[in-house]
Order: C-alpha cells, then sequence, then structure tokens
C-alpha cells in the first residue's frame, strides 16, 4: 500500500456567535480587537531531504511552500542526521492545511498546531489545538451547552471527496435522539459548522462521537464560557483515543484545593474546577478506577478513585482536593470508555478565568513530531504510569535544524514538566522531536501566560507509522 500525504487541518480563529437562522448553522461576528491566531508547523527530513510540504488553504491554495519535491539523498549522508521545515507563528484568518508529501514511500513526520489567545470581549483568554489528521471516526469529550456556555462543531473536509457525518450525542441521562444530527453534508474543501445547543440543550456534560461516510473529517469543538459579564474562558475541544479500557491524560494543571472549592461553590461556577469526564459508549456499566500522578508520586481523591459510569452516558468525576500541581490522570476499566480531563485557571469570581480540556492521548513511541506555539509559558508535561520510562527530546528552531537531544527519566507513577526556553542559539524554538522508551509513557504540550490566566493543553499526536501499519476502518 503506498504511504499517503501527512495531513494536519487547523481549524480557523475562534469566533463569537452573532446568532442563527433556522437549524443548527451558526452566524458568526468578527473577533475582538486583540485577538490573534498564529499556526507554527514542522516537517522532518533525514539525510538532507525535506518531504514536499506546503501550508494551504482548506480549498488548496497554497499560503506557504515550505519545500519542493525532494531531491536524492546524498550518498555520505548520515540516516540519522534530521533537519526541519518550519512555519513559525504564521497569522491566519481561516481553516488551514499541513501537507507532507510521502518520500521513498515513507510517510512524512509532520504536524501543526493552531493558537488563538485575545484579551478583550467575550473570548477573552487562549485557546490551542492540534491540526488533526482528517478520520472517519472521533470521540469529542467535554461539550457543555447550558446558559452561557457556547459549544460549536467544526467540521472541515480537506479531502476532494464529499463528506457525510452522522453524529452521536451522549449526555449526562443517556444517548440523545438529535433530529438533524444525521447525514451533514460537508463538500471537499469546505468547513461546515453545527451548534449544539441546537442538537442537545441545557446538558451539562456532553460529549460527541463523529462517524463520516466518504471523505475523512477533521472534527473539534470551539467552547467559550461567559457567566453573566465575566468571560470565563474559551477552548478548542480536539478529538481523544478511541474508546479504550484505559486512557491517559497528562498535562492536567490543578491549582490550590482551598481557591478552587471557594469559586466552585458559587452560582454559575460548578465547571470551573477540575474534573474528568467518562462516556461509555456500550450496553454494559463501566466501574473504573481513577489515578492521579503528581511529580512526587501518585496522590490519593480525596472520595476515593473508583466510580461506577452508567453505560450510554456521561459521568463527571470532581478532580478537587488534591494538591496543586501539574498532573497524569489514568483510568482504567474492564469495560471501554472515553475520557477528558478539565482545568481551569483563576479563582477570582469578579475576574475573568480561563478554561482547557486535555484529551486522553497515546502511548509514546518514535519520533512525535511536537509543534509548539510562540509566546507565553510552554511546558512539556511527560507522565510514567507503572515503571521507569526514558523520554529523549530535541528542540527544533526557526532556522531549520534539530537540537542535539536531551533525557529525562521519569520514575513509574510520577509526572515530569520540562520548561521550554524562549531561543536556542538565537533562534526561537519552534517544535520539539520525542521518542520514549522504556515502560509506557505519556505525553502534552502545557501553554500558559506570565501574568494572565489563560491556559491550554495540547496532548502529542501519534508518529508517523510509515509502512508499519495501514488503518482500516470498518462501517456499516
Amino acid at each position: 500500500v503506498p504511504a499517503g500525504t501527512s495531513i494536519g487541518v487547523c481549524p480557523g480563529p475562534a469566533r463569537l456567535l452573532e446568532g442563527t437562522q433556522a437549524g443548527t448553522d451558526p452566524q458568526f461576528s468578527p473577533e475582538s480587537a486583540t485577538a490573534a491566531t498564529t499556526v507554527t508547523g514542522v516537517v522532518l527530513g533525514s539525510a538532507g531531504v525535506l518531504p514536499a510540504s506546503r501550508l494551504s488553504r482548506l480549498d488548496g491554495a497554497t499560503a506557504v511552500e515550505i519545500a519542493k519535491e525532494p531531491g536524492v539523498p546524498a550518498k555520505d549522508s548520515a540516516p540519522q542526521e534530521t533537519l526541519a521545515g518550519i512555519v513559525a507563528g504564521r497569522a491566519t484568518d481561516q481553516a488551514s492545511v499541513l501537507q507532507a508529501d510521502p518520500v521513498a514511500n515513507q510517510k512524512a513526520s509532520a504536524a501543526a498546531a493552531l493558537k488563538f489567545s485575545a484579551t478583550d470581549g467575550d473570548l477573552r483568554g487562549m485557546a490551542a489545538t492540534n491540526c488533526q489528521q482528517p478520520a472517519n471516526d472521533q470521540w469529542l469529550a467535554g461539550a457543555r451547552t447550558t446558559v452561557g456556555r457556547t459549544s460549536v462543531l467544526v467540521l472541515s473536509n480537506a479531502s476532494t471527496t464529499p463528506a457525510t457525518v452522522s453524529l452521536e450525542l451522549f449526555g449526562a441521562s443517556g444517548q440523545i435522539q438529535a433530529p438533524g444530527s444525521r447525514g451533514l453534508l460537508v463538500a471537499p474543501g469546505a468547513t461546515r459548522s453545527v451548534i449544539l445547543a441546537g442538537l442537545a440543550p441545557s446538558e451539562e456534560q456532553l460529549s460527541v462521537h463523529v462517524r463520516s461516510a466518504g471523505g475523512p473529517v477533521a472534527a473539534v469543538i470551539q467552547q467559550s464560557v461567559l457567566r453573566g459579564l465575566t468571560p470565563g474562558g474559551v477552548d478548542f475541544i480536539a478529538p481523544g483515543a478511541a474508546p479504550s479500557t484505559r486512557q491517559v491524560m497528562t498535562g492536567v494543571d490543578i491549582q490550590a484545593p482551598a481557591a478552587v472549592t471557594a469559586m466552585t461553590g458559587k452560582s454559575g461556577y460548578d465547571d470551573a474546577g477540575p474534573a474528568l469526564q467518562l462516556t461509555v459508549p456500550g450496553p454494559s456499566d463501566a466501574v473504573v478506577e481513577i489515578s492521579l500522578y503528581g511529580r512526587d508520586g501518585q496522590k490519593a481523591l480525596p472520595d476515593g478513585g473508583v466510580v461506577t459510569a452508567k453505560a450510554g452516558a456521561v459521568t463527571e468525576v470532581p478532580l478537587a482536593g488534591v494538591p496543586a500541581g501539574q498532573y497524569t490522570v489514568a483510568a482504567s476499566s474492564d469495560v471501554s470508555f472515553v475520557a477528558a480531563a478539565r482545568m481551569s485557571r483563576g479563582v477570582d469570581a469578579e475576574k475573568e478565568s480561563d478554561v482547557a480540556w486535555a484529551p486522553s492521548g497515546v502511548r509514546l513511541g518514535s519520533q512525535h513530531v511536537v509543534p509548539v506555539p510562540l509566546g507565553g509559558v510552554r511546558q512539556l508535561v511527560f507522565g510514567a504510569l507503572d515503571a521507569r520510562a526514558s523520554i529523549t527530546y530535541a528542540a527544533v528552531t526557526s532556522d531549520g535544524k534539530v537540537r542535539a537531544p536531551a533525557t529525562a527519566d521519569i520514575a513509574g507513577g510520577t509526572t515530569a514538566a520540562i520548561t521550554i526556553p524562549e531561543k536556542t542559539d538565537g533562534a526561537d524554538v519552534v517544535g520539539y522531536v520525542v521518542s520514549a522508551s522504556g515502560d509506557a509513557a505519556y505525553g502534552a504540550l502545557l501553554l500558559q501566560q506570565d501574568g494572565r490566566n489563560d491556559i491550554s493543553s495540547l496532548a502529542f499526536m501519534p508518529a508517523a507509522a510509515g509502512q508499519e501499519s495501514v488503518p482500516v476502518a470498518l462501517g456499516y
């Protein structure tokens, strides 16, 4: 089977809803005066050759040509010699696509991330997401459609084939049968937005299963919170891992428990604290064991770490009560389920706050490309579950160089954070190449901002599979 093109689809900027006409398709108003949206992308090459790659608009028009058709590798080039093609903080006002062609029938290693930030308006805060590999089956957890919460599902079709999308919605009381959730057509090179409140109103917990026939789509939920006149944050909810008996989320930043408890006790602030959401799509309840691993080892949840998640529904488990810090959250059961973790910044109800969702991630393997948006406080967060893991991470800089790697040993049952420098040898750090060995390890990129409550968490994307595996989708 020939290796395919590596594709990452980035959503457009976060926008306020201006209103809706009949149905669930939104109209958008312009962003705030200070809103800024940028795309940062990294494409890896080897032996002196970069894959042909580009950043383009969703309709296929090229915005930035990263590398032209690759040449022939030099005979004296070391196989391990690595170089990179870079898109560093390019401003964008619409959905975009990072594409990298295969080289020698090997899929290219490439990834991109989008970052939105604003210091005024109702969308005050920061939202970041990985640019998604289009798929025909995806799960997104963490939406909410109660008063003051806006959740918009954005579907992008970067293929040349029309996509027919069907949505399965799961709420706290069970699966939701929503007219208009089936047969949504997304044209080639187009984006379609769906207001989830039009399909499932007044849902405190909502998970969305996105399935497409025909072309694969990239799906993300733009979610924002407004408590009265006070902005409560904005985030892009990205797809997590498929249903499994174990789900792991790292890069979960928890604030001081006393301050969180005081804030969540106020009316309208029940979703301002950390929590884990579990969705069980099957017909059997799941008894889920939850473990939190911090810098100093495992921390116990105040009310125990075992919960029963109802079949066909969403169950929320508060994570308040543990000491402040960065954690890896692991959940396991004998029944397959989907999970995502919520975190927030800000403990003053009179001031704006921000919210972020950490989707469940994949076990780290070899050569994960981690794009790092410019600006703010940036950290690589790694979690090892049962036994020691060794992490190798090499910085990628804006001059196209992959720097000498460093190694970190992570003890089993702990979480470690590595602060990313702004520059290395005078060049901006725009990404990392991460590999892991030893026991199961997971990673995320945590973004914050000095002096502000901005926060976002991005799980590492899977490494390029090359010729080792071919995804096969079974449907009916």
